[in-house]
């Protein structure tokens, strides 16, 4: 019966250290390792030939051109004035800031950014 008890927790000690065992360091079969590490096929060309998409000019990212809004500098920023700055500019992406708004400092080609005070009335039309 003594026994029994130093047997036991002798026994879980080697299961728990067996865990830990690294695995063999042998290479794999030849026959598993050139299908494991083969490089996958490149993915087709939108012009080739077969395809099922063509090939557009979808992916090019707009681009915000900021003079094209210096009008709406002054005017209250509603939703009719903030669509027609998107529009005029040639922006994806608006982004109206208010005063003390937290903001993100990432700069994007598409955006136009609408500057405004604490009566909604737009002071800077900036891209980024």
């Amino acid at each position: 019966m003594r026994l029994i008890r130093p047997l036991s927790l002798a026994l879980a000690g080697l299961f728990a250290l067996s865990a830990c065992a690294t695995p063999s360091q042998e290479p794999p079969a030849a026959e598993d390792s050139a299908d494991a590490f083969a490089a996958p096929p490149p993915p087709p060309a939108m012009d080739e030939p077969g395809t099922t998409e063509p090939a557009t000019n979808e992916d090019a990212a707009m681009t915000c051109d900021a003079k094209a809004g210096q009008w709406a500098v002054g005017n209250v920023a509603d939703e009719a004035l903030v669509a027609r700055v998107k529009a005029d500019t040639g922006s994806d992406r608006v982004r109206v800031i208010k005063p003390g708004m937290m903001v993100t400092m990432d700069y994007r080609e598409d955006r136009v950014n609408l500057d405004v005070d604490k009566d909604n009335k737009v002071l800077t039309v900036r891209c980024g």
